[in-house]
């Protein structure tokens, strides 16, 4: 009788054990929900307030099995054309959008049947991550709002593959504090890589052959087109506004909101006209291959605005203040395949006109092969506008908010003009027409910034000074 109530005893025992143990399991192995497969990859911030993008080319396709970092899409913003790249190693089983359709910030651009990495891993090798990365995530202070984090034994266990703790234990970090992008929390690869500096945040990589793709499709509609010009007359067409066309809806309908004061005159370039002439052979020994006006133009700006710094300052309607910018970023109006764009030559005040030449060259050229990136056109604080290689002599240009001003430069003509000897001579005369926010700039100050302008663009020897 002692006998069967002893084994009853421990019958009982193991049966209570077995089920808190199996309870105890059943927490530790909470991490399953962590471990879906399919994950929705969306479209992160690129920037510069950008909202919305156009996809204008995929790299990829339904069934493509693809790695972090490899090239996903090209997207067009209303300033860049920008490449995305992939999170994710795994299999594309959804694409939310077709050439041309609009893509949301924040929304999903495709979907992946994400690799398991744990398959390729022993169970031993799995067992092994986790107990070397227990110490350092019993450290982890507390889960980011939101997030599911499983405990087991009392400490936190941060979603990863082993494969993604072994490099996060090869650099001794901490997966807790790494900010996860996956799917209910999970720390992937780029995270950690992103944490440690390796690579920029989203790694949005300008693509530099997009204009040349965009120029071969004009050309050919432009063939197609020469093909049916005998045919009837084509009906009318409506075409949804994006890209270039579509920032210059919104900069124009806030460009509007400001009472623009106008003001011109007219400056003499022949001594400049014989000062550049004497420079091109300099210019081209540093890199540049062909000096023009403009860098003297923009230089000249940069004088006259440490003179007035007023011009170089932006509005703060909700507070109603001034802010004067300590760099003159000057933006700079350049003709590209996608259409007119304003990028702007950072920190001018502190390069010569060589440089400002060659930092000019490097935007037309990347505005050309349409790979200019957001922060081109980040941070401008003045503009200028040459409309004379195109032609014209005076124009009346809008003030990208919030700047307080900007300058238009046409084109520079030989006419006759009477010297101080009252003798008629050639002069080479260049019009300038200046807007600007008669908010908070009055007549006198926007004259007064033009006279220096136009004083060291009629004397380049004080250039010399600077």
């Amino acid at each position: 009788m002692a006998t069967h109530l002893l084994r009853n005893g421990a019958s009982s025992w193991l049966l209570r054990n077995c089920l808190s143990r199996h309870h105890t399991l059943k927490r530790c192995l909470h991490v399953t929900p962590s471990l879906d497969k399919t994950v929705s990859f969306n479209l992160s911030d690129i920037g510069e307030g950008i909202r919305e993008v156009t996809v204008k080319e995929w790299f990829v396709k339904v069934g493509d099995t693809v790695e972090q970092f490899d090239n996903l899409c090209e997207v067009q913003s209303d300033k860049a054309s920008v490449t995305i790249t992939s999170r994710y190693d795994g299999k594309i089983t959804k694409i939310h959008h077709s050439i041309d359709e609009i893509a949301l910030v924040g929304k999903p651009l495709l979907d992946f049947d994400v690799l398991d990495e744990e398959g390729d891993e022993s169970s031993t090798e799995s067992s092994s991550s986790s107990s070397d990365s227990s110490s350092s995530e019993a450290e982890t202070a507390k889960p980011a709002a939101g997030e599911a984090v499983p405990i087991c034994g009392g400490r936190v266990i941060t979603p990863a593959t082993p494969a993604v703790r072994r490099l996060a234990k090869e650099h001794q970090l901490n997966l807790a504090n790494v900010q996860p992008t996956g799917k209910n929390g999970r720390v992937l690869k780029g995270d950690i890589l992103e944490y440690l500096g390796q690579v920029p945040p989203g790694t949005n990589i300008p693509h530099p052959t997009i204009a040349a793709k965009l120029q071969s499709q004009t050309a050919t509609s432009t063939v197609a087109a020469a093909a049916t010009a005998a045919a009837a007359i084509p009906a009318d067409r409506v075409e949804v506004l994006k890209g270039v066309r579509k920032a210059m809806l919104k900069a124009m309908t806030e460009s509007l909101k400001i009472p623009h004061f106008a003001y011109s005159d007219e400056i003499d370039m022949s001594n400049l006209v014989q000062f550049r002439a004497q420079l091109q052979a300099v210019a081209k020994e540093s890199g540049v291959p062909k000096l023009t006006f403009m860098p003297f133009c923009i230089k000249a700006a940069s004088i006259a605005l440490a003179r007035y710094p007023i011009v170089n300052s932006s509005l703060d309607l909700a507070s109603e203040s001034l802010v004067y910018k300590g760099a003159h970023n000057i933006s700079v109006a350049i003709d590209t395949p996608q259409g007119l764009v304003v990028p702007n030559i950072k920190n001018c005040q502190s390069k010569n006109i060589i440089e400002i030449a060659k930092d000019l060259n490097a935007l037309v050229e990347r505005g050309r092969t349409g790979s200019l990136t957001p922060s081109d056109f980040a941070d401008g604080t003045f503009s200028l506008s040459n409309i004379g290689i195109i032609g014209g002599t005076y124009t009346h240009p809008c003030i990208m908010a919030p700047q307080v001003a900007i300058g238009a430069m046409g084109r520079t003509k030989a006419v006759p003009r009477f010297n101080d000897k009252d003798e008629v001579v050639k002069a080479h005369i260049m019009s300038v027409s200046w807007s600007a926010d008669h908010r908070v700039i009055d007549g006198v100050t926007m004259a007064s910034f033009s006279n220096v302008w136009k004083q060291y663009l009629e004397q380049p020897a004080l250039f010399l000074l600077h």
